[in-house]
């Protein structure tokens, strides 16, 4: 599914009915990058594509549905972005990359990326939904790539305090949040500490 390219706009009713469902979907995650999910509105999305207000309720039960596709697309753009780090030769850990490539995620896709994690779609996704099911991917490669250890609810408490912390450096950095001395040090230097004290934790159960 390709939502790189907003498709062109085409005049009302000449959309075949996929054609449609996939430019509002395209075309509400390119308003997500740019401005956030705040300003995607059924409305405005008919508005764009030179649709009836009505035709986008033929393909989504409301906004919220549509947002949580968003945010599902979102999580596995994550999980790729880390599987394609992970892939790369580098003198530094899988570990390592894996964080650096969430840091690089979260800065440079922050309009998804705020839809992913600070919004309620994630909190209500159902069990066994799509979304949950890209959660759990995202997550279980996390745990994989940290390694095997007997103490498997230490590696997951583990697990939660580092994404936990990067979302943390995430979402300070965008707000402008860090403390002065802090920004003194690179966003970089701080995950590589987060890398660190974790490699740590986990030698620690293995």
């Amino acid at each position: 599914m390709n939502t790189k390219q907003n498709p062109a706009r085409k005049g009302p009713n000449s959309y075949h009915h996929g054609d449609l469902r996939e430019a509002l979907i395209a075309t509400a995650m390119e308003m997500v990058e740019r401005k956030g999910a705040e300003i995607v509105t059924f409305s405005v999305l008919a508005k764009a594509l030179g649709v009836s207000q009505a035709a986008p309720y033929r393909h989504f039960r409301d906004r919220d549905a549509l947002l949580t596709i968003l945010a599902t697309m979102g999580f596995l753009a994550f999980t790729e972005t880390f599987r394609t780090a992970l892939k790369v030769k580098t003198d530094t850990t899988k570990l390592s990359r894996l964080v650096h490539a969430h840091l690089k995620f979260g800065t440079q896709r922050s309009g998804i990326y705020r839809l992913m994690f600070e919004s309620h779609y994630l909190h209500d996704a159902l069990i066994g939904s799509d979304l949950q099911q890209a959660v759990d991917e995202n997550f279980n490669l996390l745990l994989e790539t940290l390694g095997p250890t007997p103490d498997r609810d230490a590696r997951d408490r583990i697990a939660i305090k580092l994404t936990v912390a990067v979302h943390g450096v995430v979402s300070f950095a965008e707000h402008g949040f860090l403390p002065p001395k802090t920004r003194e040090i690179s966003l970089t230097q701080l995950v590589d500490e987060l890398v660190h004290d974790t490699e740590t934790a986990f030698a620690a159960i293995v």
